[in-house]
């Protein structure tokens, strides 16, 4: 028989967030796939857990996924988990997902911590439906046009960007929706988590006196 391929969320800044059978997996499993060896090591060794670890990412994605499938096949379980959070989810690891499922393996995902539901829950707005759009592209005339597409659309959308480009992500919503509110989720589940909220101008604002340099989600409201 194949092994199984658990997909394990793990805590994004607060260690006591992971769940019980979270741990229950990782401590069983006989391989833990990693993003990075040093990210993974140090989550692992916070819970005392001590696995062969293997990585994937985006830059050896095609090749180790073939290799880790021959793992599965030859009847070892296999848990991947990423950085931070939900694994796949905007990490790597859907090659992986894909061929396993192609070639019969059980794929069983252990949810747990994500920055999607805590943003989407503390932003007030009404989330019945909602778009994630997840990441813009990071050359601004092109981000530009992604945001005169989401203007138009008829529910609450969900923006996701690396720290360093709050500002200037802030600075073209305002250029294409000035009026539109907003809830900046910062930091979920650090000690210096924060939920900031009003319209794009507004927030700029914020970031630069407060110079906001951490992880964020941005939810904005539909009109």
């Amino acid at each position: 028989m194949s092994g199984k391929l658990f997909l394990v969320a793990t805590p994004i800044g607060n260690y006591k967030d992971i769940t019980l059978r979270a741990l229950e997996v990782l401590k069983s499993v006989d391989i833990i796939v990693v993003e990075e060896f040093k990210e993974g090591g140090r989550l692992l060794k916070r819970y005392s857990i001590e696995k062969e670890m293997q990585n994937l990412n985006e830059h050896n994605e095609p090749e180790k996924s073939d290799e880790l499938i021959k793992i599965l096949l030859d009847g070892k379980n296999i848990a991947l988990i990423s950085d931070s959070g939900t694994p796949v989810f905007s990490d790597p690891g859907k090659t992986l997902v894909r061929k396993a499922i192609n070639k019969k393996i059980k794929v069983i995902p252990i949810p747990g911590p994500s920055s999607l539901m805590p943003a989407l829950i503390a932003s007030g707005f009404d989330i019945d439906r909602f778009l994630f759009y997840g990441w813009l592209s990071p050359k601004a005339q092109k981000r530009r046009e992604e945001l005169k597409i989401l203007k138009t659309q008829k529910c609450t959308t969900v923006i996701m960007d690396t720290p360093y480009r709050l500002q200037a992500l802030l600075q073209d919503i305002g250029l294409i929706m000035s009026k539109r509110r907003i809830c900046l989720a910062y930091n979920i589940t650090m000690e210096d988590e924060e939920f900031f909220y009003g319209n794009a101008a507004e927030l700029l604002k914020i970031a630069k006196e407060k110079k906001l340099k951490g992880e964020f989600v941005l939810i904005l409201e539909n009109l």
